[in-house]
């Protein structure tokens, strides 16, 4: 309740800051995978979560909602490793499933569960934005930059890199 109440207050001080001809700030997110930028009055919610999906991967999600109509979603998943009855033999199935990944690294391929999968039109008409990042290190970093960026209202920058899965800069205007 302490939550909302808190939200509540933030909205409506940047509401009266607006209207008194204060300069919106933004927190602007840059990705591999595009550019995400939101004005920071418009959040409403900022949100993490996990789920699995048909037994098969694990999610990690997060969720910027708005006071418009696009949500953003930042994710990371997973594949569900299958495990072996009491071990026996699960190094090795560690290892298929590592040269498989290196095969398909080589080649050029991108496996298709780290990749955004769409499903026209109703995923691209539901008003979402979709990121895939590499780590669950990346949706902490991301979190954070945006709810410190949301707590003082201060222009940021998010940079997230694809080159090593968790490496990312942020920067905060004045």
């Amino acid at each position: 309740m302490r939550s909302s109440l808190k939200t509540l207050i933030l909205a409506a001080a940047a509401h009266v800051l607006l209207a008194a001809g204060a300069q919106a700030a933004f927190w602007r997110c840059e990705l591999p995978g595009g550019i995400f930028v939101v004005s920071l009055p418009t959040l409403t919610t900022v949100s993490t979560h996990e789920y699995i999906v048909d037994g098969a991967a694990r999610v990690t999600e997060l969720t910027v909602g708005t006071t418009g109509a696009v949500v953003g979603r930042f994710y990371y998943i997973e594949p569900i490793v299958p495990q072996t009855p009491g071990g026996i033999g699960q190094t090795l199935l560690d290892k298929v499933q590592d040269k498989a990944s290196q095969a398909a690294g080589r080649a050029g391929v991108e496996e298709i569960w780290k990749k955004v999968v769409k499903n026209y039109p109703t995923t691209t008409h539901a008003h979402t934005v979709e990121y895939r990042l590499e780590s669950v290190d990346q949706i902490k970093k991301v979190q954070n930059s945006l709810e410190t960026a949301w707590r003082a209202n201060r222009d940021t920058t998010l940079k997230v890199s694809s080159s090593d899965g968790d490496s990312s800069s942020d920067s905060s205007g004045s």
